[in-house]
């Protein structure tokens, strides 16, 4: 389920565009998000890395620690959500040397 519009507060998104280079980014999540919280992004976006690299769910399981549910979840974002994933994966291999 998406977060409608009224739903989310643009202020929180706005401030992330401020931030001006990786260790602000860290820092500021740092103070916005508990460990566990942070831990779980992270795991989320290295699974949604590695689906997207082509790896099958038993070894990124393996790798990651995360549960099929966390892994079928991202998967299904890849495949049917916004489209964010896939735009932020081009702009890091754009990057990459």
């Amino acid at each position: 389920m998406k977060i409608g519009k009224k739903e989310k507060s643009g202020q929180l998104y706005k401030a992330i565009l401020q931030l001006r280079d990786e260790e602000e980014c860290y820092e500021f999540f740092q103070d916005l998000c508990t460990v566990a919280e942070l831990r779980s992004m992270e795991q989320r976006f290295e699974v949604a890395s590695l689906l997207d690299d082509g790896m099958i769910y038993n070894d990124i399981l393996e790798r990651t620690g995360a549960s099929s549910a966390t892994i079928s979840r991202v998967n299904r974002s890849l495949n049917y959500g916004t489209g964010a994933y896939a735009q932020l994966f081009a702009r890091i291999k754009d990057k990459t040397p």
